[in-house]
């Protein structure tokens, strides 16, 4: 889906082919019967006209009753084509729609949500390429614009084929001959309507062409513009207690009158090019229906040779070749509108598959050469010749870490001034940042957990909050209930069912502090082996961080945790024992590792000071430490 092609026809090609196809032929045979009772009301027009015409003549016993019955066909033939014919086709048309858009929309989703965490590599640029910008109007609105769009499209090239033949046919047969091109017979009126059309529909699609083509470039600026307000107010909603707080709400305001300012624009010259568009359509819809439609039979109907009713039938068949063949010009708004969305569209895929490798894709713009492998568990996690560095082929290193190892069981405090590297540290070693080298060892069949600062809550049921990121399936109503009642939510636990509470969803409902007790929850539910805490503490009180601490502790034994706090000391348990045995520090852009408390045992900060190979640091403990 990489090209509008390729965008256009996969849905066809899919697991759900049958039902692409089979409401597919449905339109086509719509389509087609709407073109045939296009020939029907012409053939109508022209015996009401006759009727209408002849309705004093001497001959015509039944003026009032033929009058009244070819009317009467007329109406019927109107209902029968738009009601009937066109009235189903438009219902199987928006089904098709509906059914194509939700297998694109779930296509996307499952590139953007896999394991390669992609949603989030896509908003980076590579070398030469922007990142693509407000990925949720993509995925909503252009998608839908744009398979909406293209079904309309296809629909009119259908209409096009089906009338070139039906209503082809049709003058070939009723053709008469043509004074001065008596050479081409009795099919000189005929070839004439056809010279017509033939001339006067595809000067003006040129001229709608170029019309269209601006009408592209201001519909994609369109987007963009209303994808950054909206992007803005739906960021601005989210951080509105901030807002509140700074009383930032004039700085607010600006920006969003900066923001709408190239809307505004932007809408003006689209409006002007719309109104240019709509005025050269009416002007060229008004020629082809009473001009040149009724042009071609002209000559042979002044020399006798069609009566009134063959030329008001010819003329309307002209008319309807015409409409038909204009469906480009028609619809050239709405071409222009289908590019730029399928251009939106594509791009995003484009973006998808470009970070389905991270690495090669990050070294388009930067050194990315991290390797990550798996050791034995009873080695834990190892880090070495870390380096990390910022984008760019010669970028500096920020940070380095020589050699670091974290033993199953140990925790250890992340220290340094802000902006040293702490996160990015703990997002290299989670495969979250882009640019570096080093070797990232974890221990194999450890479940890993990432708890950053600030909590952000789906729209879900509690009970899936806490199952997060697993499934609320996974774990019954009793384990849920205990895991919050040991974080301290206890009374939120005859709610977990709800996805909301008094109209408002979990992220409004719960305090900050809250959200973070909703982290333990989830850590003593799914008993990580590795736990990452990036100021995962930072909502809570000193009793608060104690308490979080302790829930950990008391609940996952063998957990190895690395925390980044903003305290010059890591907390101590309420009877004054450590809950950390060592402690890394960045200073001067290099990470090192030592032990918290001189009081460890010498073994263990043997250990902790020299990560050395395993076998080795153990053949030099005493023999009776090794009987332990």
């Amino acid at each position: 889906m990489r090209s509008f092609w390729g965008l256009m026809r996969a849905y066809w090609f899919s697991d759900r082919w049958v039902e692409a196809w089979t409401l597919t032929l449905v339109i086509a045979l719509f389509t087609a019967l709407s073109s045939k009772a296009g020939v029907w009301f012409a053939e109508a027009s022209g015996e009401l006209v006759n009727s209408i015409a002849f309705y004093h003549d001497a001959a015509n016993t039944t003026p009032l009753a033929s009058l009244l019955t070819n009317a009467g066909m007329l109406i019927l033939l109107v209902v029968l084509k738009d009601a009937g014919f066109t009235g189903i086709r438009t219902f199987v048309s928006a089904t098709l729609h509906r059914k194509w858009r939700g297998w694109l929309d779930s296509r996307f989703n499952e590139a953007l949500l896999d394991t390669n965490h992609t949603h989030f590599h896509a908003q980076h640029g590579s070398s030469g390429t922007a990142a693509p910008d407000n990925i949720d109007q993509r995925v909503q609105e252009s998608i839908k614009d744009m398979t909406g769009g293209a079904i309309g499209l296809a629909m009119g090239v259908m209409a096009v084929a089906t009338s070139l033949y039906f209503v082809g046919r049709k003058l070939l047969e009723t053709s008469a001959e043509v004074k001065g091109l008596e050479f081409l017979g009795s099919y000189g009126s005929a070839v004439l309507a056809f010279l017509a059309v033939a001339i006067y529909v595809p000067l003006n699609t040129w001229i709608a062409v170029k019309l269209g083509r601006l009408l592209e470039r201001i519909n994609i600026r369109m987007q963009q513009s209303e994808g950054s307000y909206r992007g803005e107010l739906t960021t601005f909603l989210r951080r509105s207690f901030h807002v509140a707080a700074s009383q930032g709400e004039n700085v607010q305001k600006t920006m969003h009158d900066r923001l709408y300012v190239d809307i505004d624009r932007t809408w003006a010259r689209l409006n002007i090019v719309n109104t240019g568009y709509r005025s050269f359509e009416l002007v060229y819809n008004f020629i082809g229906a009473r001009i040149v439609a009724y042009g071609p039979g002209l000559v042979p109907y002044i020399h006798n040779r069609f009566d009134l009713k063959g030329y008001i039938t010819g003329s309307e068949m002209v008319n309807s070749l015409i409409s038909q063949c204009s469906w480009f010009i028609h619809v050239m708004p709405s071409i222009a509108a289908l590019r730029a969305n399928s251009q939106r569209v594509t791009e995003l895929a484009n973006a998808i598959e470009n970070v389905q490798h991270p690495q090669e894709f990050y070294s388009l713009t930067g050194c990315s050469d991290f390797r990550y492998d798996r050791q034995n568990p009873v080695f834990g996690l190892t880090i070495q010749k870390l380096e990390l560095t910022h984008q760019g082929e010669d970028a500096t290193p920020f940070l380095s870490a020589a050699n670091l190892r974290f033993r199953r069981g140990e925790w250890t405090f992340l220290k340094g001034e802000s902006g040293c590297g702490k996160t990015s540290l703990i997002k290299a070693i989670n495969g979250l940042w882009p640019y570096g080298r080093g070797t990232i060892v974890f221990p194999e069949g450890v479940e890993s957990f990432y708890a950053a600062q600030e909590v952000k809550l789906q729209q879900v049921s509690l009970k899936q909050l806490v199952c997060l990121p697993g499934s609320e399936r996974d774990h019954t109503d009793t384990q849920v209930a205990s895991a919050l009642h040991r974080a301290g939510l206890g009374d939120f636990i005859e709610h977990m069912a709800d996805e909301s509470r008094e109209g408002m969803n979990w992220d409004q409902v719960l305090s900050g502090g809250q959200k973070q007790k909703l982290v333990v929850a989830r850590i003593v539910l799914q008993q990580p082996g590795l736990l990452f805490l990036d100021e995962a503490t930072g909502a809570l009180d000193p009793e608060g961080k104690i308490a979080f601490h302790q829930a950990i502790k008391d609940n996952c034994p063998d957990v190895t945790v690395i925390s980044i706090m903003h305290e010059a000391l890591p907390p101590r348990s309420l009877s004054g024992a450590e809950f950390y045995h060592s402690i890394v520090t960045i200073a001067d852009g290099v990470a090192t590792k030592k032990p918290l408390a001189p009081s460890l045992p010498v073994e263990l900060t043997t250990i902790l000071e020299h990560p050395r190979p395993v076998e080795e640091r153990w053949l030099r403990f005493p023999r009776r430490m090794r009987q332990k």
